[in-house]
Protein backbone atom coordinates (compact mmCIF):
# COMPACT_ATOMS: atom_id res chain seq x y z
CA UNK A 1 0.00 0.00 0.00
CA UNK A 2 1.30 3.60 -0.24
CA UNK A 3 -0.27 7.26 0.03
CA UNK A 4 -1.49 8.76 -2.91
CA UNK A 5 -0.28 12.58 -2.14
CA UNK A 6 -2.53 14.21 -4.56
CA UNK A 7 -5.32 12.70 -3.64
CA UNK A 8 -4.63 13.01 -0.20
CA UNK A 9 -4.12 17.10 -0.82
CA UNK A 10 -7.73 16.79 -2.75
CA UNK A 11 -9.51 15.17 0.15
CA UNK A 12 -7.67 17.40 2.92
CA UNK A 13 -9.29 20.07 1.00
CA UNK A 14 -12.59 18.98 0.35
CA UNK A 15 -12.33 18.06 4.41
CA UNK A 16 -11.59 22.25 5.05
CA UNK A 17 -14.03 23.65 2.89
CA UNK A 18 -16.98 20.77 4.38
CA UNK A 19 -15.86 22.62 7.91
CA UNK A 20 -15.88 25.52 6.35
CA UNK A 21 -19.37 25.75 5.26
CA UNK A 22 -20.35 23.81 8.49
CA UNK A 23 -19.00 26.37 10.64
CA UNK A 24 -20.75 29.51 8.75
CA UNK A 25 -23.89 27.49 9.55
CA UNK A 26 -22.95 27.24 13.12
CA UNK A 27 -22.28 23.61 12.79
CA UNK A 28 -19.42 21.63 14.74
CA UNK A 29 -18.01 18.86 12.26
CA UNK A 30 -16.10 16.30 14.21
CA UNK A 31 -12.50 16.09 12.52
CA UNK A 32 -12.20 12.98 10.58
CA UNK A 33 -9.38 10.36 11.93
CA UNK A 34 -6.27 9.03 9.76
CA UNK A 35 -8.38 6.02 9.21
CA UNK A 36 -11.58 7.56 8.33
CA UNK A 37 -8.95 9.54 5.79
CA UNK A 38 -7.10 6.79 4.39
CA UNK A 39 -10.44 4.98 3.39
CA UNK A 40 -11.48 7.71 0.88
CA UNK A 41 -11.11 6.93 -2.28
CA UNK A 42 -7.48 8.24 -4.25
CA UNK A 43 -5.90 8.50 -0.61
CA UNK A 44 -3.83 4.77 -0.46
CA UNK A 45 -3.06 2.96 -3.79
CA UNK A 46 -1.99 -0.69 -3.66
CA UNK A 47 1.23 -0.60 -5.44
CA UNK A 48 2.04 -4.70 -4.94
CA UNK A 49 2.49 -7.07 -7.91
CA UNK A 50 -0.98 -8.16 -9.57
CA UNK A 51 -1.67 -11.43 -9.28
CA UNK A 52 -1.31 -13.50 -12.07
CA UNK A 53 -5.08 -15.18 -12.29
CA UNK A 54 -4.40 -16.93 -15.96
CA UNK A 55 -3.22 -20.15 -14.77
CA UNK A 56 -6.44 -20.87 -11.96
CA UNK A 57 -8.45 -19.91 -15.39
CA UNK A 58 -7.06 -22.57 -17.45
CA UNK A 59 -7.62 -24.80 -14.64
CA UNK A 60 -10.96 -23.71 -14.36
CA UNK A 61 -11.57 -23.74 -18.13
CA UNK A 62 -10.12 -27.01 -18.49
CA UNK A 63 -12.40 -28.57 -15.85
CA UNK A 64 -15.12 -27.27 -16.81
CA UNK A 65 -16.67 -29.85 -19.33
CA UNK A 66 -16.65 -32.09 -16.57
CA UNK A 67 -18.01 -30.49 -14.30
CA UNK A 68 -21.02 -29.68 -16.70
CA UNK A 69 -20.98 -33.21 -18.06
CA UNK A 70 -21.37 -34.18 -14.43
CA UNK A 71 -24.01 -31.92 -13.59
CA UNK A 72 -26.32 -32.64 -16.59
CA UNK A 73 -26.11 -36.29 -15.90
CA UNK A 74 -27.05 -36.22 -11.73
CA UNK A 75 -29.89 -33.98 -13.03
CA UNK A 76 -30.76 -36.34 -15.87
CA UNK A 77 -30.73 -39.38 -12.75
CA UNK A 78 -33.10 -37.23 -10.75
CA UNK A 79 -35.35 -36.03 -13.25
CA UNK A 80 -35.52 -39.92 -13.98
CA UNK A 81 -36.36 -40.62 -10.61
CA UNK A 82 -38.72 -37.82 -9.81
CA UNK A 83 -40.81 -38.73 -13.22
CA UNK A 84 -40.99 -42.45 -12.54
CA UNK A 85 -42.34 -41.86 -8.71
CA UNK A 86 -44.90 -39.53 -10.38
CA UNK A 87 -46.23 -41.89 -13.05
CA UNK A 88 -46.29 -44.19 -10.00
CA UNK A 89 -48.02 -41.71 -8.31
CA UNK A 90 -50.82 -41.32 -11.28
CA UNK A 91 -50.60 -45.27 -11.68
CA UNK A 92 -52.16 -45.03 -7.81
CA UNK A 93 -54.88 -42.47 -8.69
CA UNK A 94 -56.18 -44.06 -11.92
CA UNK A 95 -56.84 -46.97 -9.46
CA UNK A 96 -58.29 -45.29 -6.91
CA UNK A 97 -60.73 -43.40 -9.63
CA UNK A 98 -61.65 -46.85 -10.57
CA UNK A 99 -62.39 -48.17 -6.95
CA UNK A 100 -64.19 -45.00 -6.53
CA UNK A 101 -66.43 -46.06 -9.72
CA UNK A 102 -67.80 -49.72 -7.84
CA UNK A 103 -68.04 -48.33 -5.00
CA UNK A 104 -70.07 -45.82 -6.63
CA UNK A 105 -72.16 -48.37 -8.24
CA UNK A 106 -72.69 -50.38 -4.56
CA UNK A 107 -73.46 -46.91 -3.07
CA UNK A 108 -76.69 -46.52 -5.87
CA UNK A 109 -77.99 -49.78 -4.38
CA UNK A 110 -77.58 -48.72 -0.84
CA UNK A 111 -79.36 -45.12 -1.65
CA UNK A 112 -82.21 -46.83 -3.78
CA UNK A 113 -83.14 -49.22 -0.88
CA UNK A 114 -82.92 -46.41 1.90
CA UNK A 115 -84.53 -43.87 -0.49
CA UNK A 116 -87.51 -46.81 -0.77
CA UNK A 117 -87.80 -47.60 3.11
CA UNK A 118 -88.05 -44.00 3.54
CA UNK A 119 -90.26 -43.46 1.05
CA UNK A 120 -92.62 -46.16 2.59
CA UNK A 121 -91.98 -44.55 5.97
CA UNK A 122 -93.60 -41.17 4.58
CA UNK A 123 -96.33 -42.49 2.75
CA UNK A 124 -97.45 -44.47 5.96
CA UNK A 125 -97.04 -41.70 8.24
CA UNK A 126 -98.88 -38.83 5.83
CA UNK A 127 -102.13 -38.34 3.96
CA UNK A 128 -101.96 -36.54 0.31
CA UNK A 129 -98.87 -36.98 -0.40
CA UNK A 130 -97.97 -35.76 -3.83
CA UNK A 131 -96.17 -38.63 -5.62
CA UNK A 132 -94.66 -36.68 -8.43
CA UNK A 133 -92.99 -33.72 -6.39
CA UNK A 134 -91.15 -36.54 -4.24
CA UNK A 135 -89.90 -38.02 -7.48
CA UNK A 136 -88.60 -35.12 -8.54
CA UNK A 137 -86.94 -34.77 -4.61
CA UNK A 138 -85.66 -37.86 -5.25
CA UNK A 139 -84.08 -36.92 -8.52
CA UNK A 140 -82.81 -33.57 -7.48
CA UNK A 141 -80.67 -35.79 -4.36
CA UNK A 142 -79.64 -38.33 -7.41
CA UNK A 143 -78.09 -35.30 -9.15
CA UNK A 144 -76.45 -33.80 -5.77
CA UNK A 145 -74.95 -37.14 -5.40
CA UNK A 146 -73.55 -37.49 -8.82
CA UNK A 147 -70.04 -38.22 -9.14
CA UNK A 148 -69.50 -39.30 -12.61
CA UNK A 149 -68.36 -36.11 -14.13
CA UNK A 150 -65.95 -36.03 -11.51
CA UNK A 151 -64.19 -39.22 -12.22
CA UNK A 152 -64.51 -38.49 -15.71
CA UNK A 153 -62.30 -35.35 -15.20
CA UNK A 154 -59.89 -37.24 -12.88
CA UNK A 155 -59.15 -39.55 -15.88
CA UNK A 156 -58.68 -37.09 -18.06
CA UNK A 157 -56.19 -35.25 -15.68
CA UNK A 158 -54.50 -38.65 -15.21
CA UNK A 159 -53.74 -38.60 -19.43
CA UNK A 160 -52.92 -35.33 -19.19
CA UNK A 161 -50.38 -35.85 -16.99
CA UNK A 162 -48.82 -38.50 -18.11
CA UNK A 163 -48.83 -36.48 -21.75
CA UNK A 164 -46.62 -33.87 -19.56
CA UNK A 165 -44.04 -36.34 -18.38
CA UNK A 166 -43.80 -37.61 -21.73
CA UNK A 167 -42.70 -34.39 -23.56
CA UNK A 168 -40.14 -31.73 -23.66
CA UNK A 169 -39.03 -28.39 -22.55
CA UNK A 170 -40.03 -26.70 -19.21
CA UNK A 171 -43.64 -28.15 -17.75
CA UNK A 172 -43.37 -27.66 -13.53
CA UNK A 173 -46.10 -24.80 -13.81
CA UNK A 174 -48.51 -26.96 -16.07
CA UNK A 175 -47.79 -29.62 -13.76
CA UNK A 176 -48.62 -27.62 -11.19
CA UNK A 177 -52.10 -26.34 -12.17
CA UNK A 178 -53.15 -30.07 -13.13
CA UNK A 179 -52.61 -30.87 -9.54
CA UNK A 180 -54.87 -28.09 -8.46
CA UNK A 181 -57.48 -29.41 -10.93
CA UNK A 182 -56.86 -33.08 -9.66
CA UNK A 183 -57.30 -31.66 -6.01
CA UNK A 184 -60.66 -29.94 -6.46
CA UNK A 185 -62.19 -32.76 -8.03
CA UNK A 186 -60.85 -35.01 -5.34
CA UNK A 187 -62.44 -32.34 -2.89
CA UNK A 188 -65.97 -32.71 -4.85
CA UNK A 189 -65.86 -36.43 -5.08
CA UNK A 190 -65.43 -36.20 -1.01
CA UNK A 191 -68.25 -33.42 -0.80
CA UNK A 192 -71.04 -35.81 -2.71
CA UNK A 193 -69.39 -39.09 -1.28
CA UNK A 194 -72.27 -39.93 1.20
CA UNK A 195 -70.90 -43.70 1.89
CA UNK A 196 -68.06 -44.17 4.10
CA UNK A 197 -66.30 -46.68 1.57
CA UNK A 198 -66.82 -43.90 -1.17
CA UNK A 199 -65.46 -40.95 1.55
CA UNK A 200 -62.37 -43.41 2.02
CA UNK A 201 -61.27 -43.68 -1.54
CA UNK A 202 -61.69 -39.81 -1.86
CA UNK A 203 -59.35 -39.38 0.89
CA UNK A 204 -56.87 -41.59 -0.25
CA UNK A 205 -56.90 -39.65 -3.23
CA UNK A 206 -56.14 -36.56 -1.94
CA UNK A 207 -53.45 -38.10 -0.10
CA UNK A 208 -51.99 -39.38 -3.12
CA UNK A 209 -52.36 -36.02 -4.69
CA UNK A 210 -50.69 -34.02 -1.95
CA UNK A 211 -47.72 -36.07 -3.02
CA UNK A 212 -47.81 -35.22 -5.89
CA UNK A 213 -48.01 -31.79 -5.51
CA UNK A 214 -44.61 -32.22 -2.89
CA UNK A 215 -42.92 -33.72 -6.29
CA UNK A 216 -44.34 -31.14 -8.81
CA UNK A 217 -42.61 -28.51 -6.96
CA UNK A 218 -39.06 -30.09 -8.13
CA UNK A 219 -40.46 -29.46 -11.83
CA UNK A 220 -38.30 -27.72 -13.80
Amino acid sequence: MALNRAGLERVLAMLCEIGHEAGRHGLAIAPASPAEIAAMRGVVDATGPEEDTAPLLEALLAQFPELLGAFNAMRASEGAALAAMLASQLDQVESLVARAEKAAAERSIAQRENLRAALARILDNSEGADPDRLAQELALLAVRSDIREELDRLRAHVVAARDLLAGEGPRGRKLDFLMQEFNREANTLCAKAQFQPLTAIGLDLKHVIDQMREQVQNVE
